[in-house]
């Protein structure tokens, strides 16, 4: 009988020390009683994580029309630098970096703004600033490159972002083509117009019309729906600016608080009237892409360890980041590639995942993506996306991940990991897994000690 028991003890004990799997991260591979979507026990006691502690943005207002049309990148920037640290208490100097996405903006220039940014926001010089330019994945990119550092030990505390006045600085290509390129079939897919892209997708994987329209009518329904129940009030920041009349110059000061592209009532019927723009007899239209738009958003990060010492809550962990490269004749299905390589760092599986931002750039290439994985549709954009709410390309990762964050947020235990993800022009997709904060498991196992010394992080007392 001893025997037995015995064999018992040591059956648990090898469990134990079966090796990770290479990808894992060091997150725990045991059986997992929290009730809720863990695919491992919830410890969340690695002081060296990376943590979210504030994800804000300006509202998202439609290029050339809407409320933002008049305001540059510096006040933009300047609005939410202020209400991140604001809202978190942190004072200014503590940042190590501030790393803001930016895509259309002369580089520059735009580099010099988002400085200036920083001293409007009350930012001491001592910290410094950079941009960072992955096309649509530029906000995302600079999360990563904050996390990435902070892991690094470079830094304990920094700020990533991203901005885009499409109204002031719309795409265009400047300069010549470099004549080689007809010798390089792949690269001649990088000078495609991104429309001619989605049309190209929409070729290649099959996907009518119809249904694209039907894609975009959802995320304007998903995207009223949120607007309505005040979904976003807690990641919109109102932003004090003026608006300019294009007849008379006058200037009107303004406070632009809500999104201004949601179109409640769009219904395929009418979608169905508008014409295609890229290609003859195509599918891809003005109602079934992204807006062009102006907005900012900014997402402050530091150690779990320094979260812990200020008394903050967490609102996400930041867990694994993929950028991969696909054929930029057909780049908007990057996310396809680029989510199961993010997955897999995380050391998890797409059944894991309980929420998707992922970015409406055409509904193309966003509904091919979503069919491509098999993902439940409704796990995506619960609140509407791009199509809907706009497509300021360098704040967009940061967007997404505020979005994603407060929406996870408010599901609580019934969301654990969370992905944000993309296409990028020229052909690549990127995508970062986030967890949720704020939900640890109780330890089953532990016991009251007293009159010790020196207990381990496991007792209770």
């Amino acid at each position: 009988m001893e025997s037995t028991a015995a064999q018992a003890r040591l059956a648990v004990l090898s469990k134990q020390l079966i090796p990770i799997a290479e990808g894992m991260q060091g997150l725990s591979l045991q059986g997992c009683a929290a009730g809720d979507s863990a695919a491992y026990e919830r410890r969340n006691v690695a002081d060296d994580d990376v943590v979210i502690v504030a994800a804000l943005r300006t509202p998202l207002t439609k290029a050339i029309r809407g409320g933002l049309k008049d305001t540059d990148a510096i006040d933009l920037l300047a609005t939410v630098f202020k209400a991140v640290l604001q809202r978190t208490g942190v004072e200014p100097e503590a940042l190590g970096d501030i790393v803001i996405g930016s895509v259309l903006g002369p580089s520059s220039q735009r580099a010099n703004e988002c400085r200036i940014a920083s001293f409007f926001a009350g930012i001491p010089e001592s910290v410094p600033v950079r941009t960072v330019n992955r096309q649509c994945s530029s906000g995302l990119q600079a999360i990563a490159d904050v996390a990435a550092a902070i892991k690094a030990g470079f830094y304990t505390v920094g700020l990533a972002g991203g901005v885009e006045t499409m109204s002031s600085n719309p795409m265009a290509w400047e300069g010549g083509i470099n004549p080689r390129i007809s010798e390089f079939p792949g690269a001649q897919g990088c000078m495609l117009p991104m429309g001619v892209t989605s049309e190209n997708v929409a070729a290649k994987f099959g996907i009518d019309r119809k249904s694209q329209d039907a894609f975009a009518v959802r995320s304007h329904k998903k995207a009223a729906a949120a607007k309505a129940a005040g979904k976003f009030r807690d990641e919109i920041v109102p932003v004090s600016t003026k608006v300019k009349d294009p007849k008379t110059g006058a200037e009107t000061p303004v406070v632009v608080s809500e999104d201004d592209g949601v179109r409640g009532n769009a219904t395929v019927e009418s979608l169905a009237t508008l014409n295609a723009v890229f290609k003859k007899n195509g599918t891809t239209t003005a109602g079934n892409s992204s807006q062009v738009t102006d907005g900012a958003a900014a997402v402050l990060m530091m150690t779990r360890a320094e979260a812990v010492r200020r008394g903050l809550p967490i609102l996400g962990i930041f867990r694994s980041f993929a950028a991969v490269g696909v054929d930029p004749s057909i780049m908007g299905i990057g996310p396809a590639v680029a989510i199961p390589a993010a997955v897999q760092r995380a050391g998890l599986t797409l059944d894991d995942i309980d929420v998707y931002e992922i970015n409406e750039a055409f509904a193309s290439q966003a509904s091919y993506s979503v069919a491509k994985l098999g993902i439940d549709e409704s796990k995506v954009n619960p609140n509407g996306g791009a199509i809907a709410l706009g497509h300021p390309l360098g704040a967009t990762g940061a967007r997404c991940t505020a979005t994603l964050l407060h929406e996870m947020r408010r599901r609580g235990r019934a969301a654990r990991f969370g992905v944000v993800s993309m296409c990028i022009g020229s052909g690549m997709g990127a995508a970062a897994v986030f967890e949720m904060g704020g939900e640890v498991d109780a330890f089953t196992t532990a016991r009251a000690v007293r009159g010790q010394v020196n207990l381990s992080k496991d007792a209770v007392v």
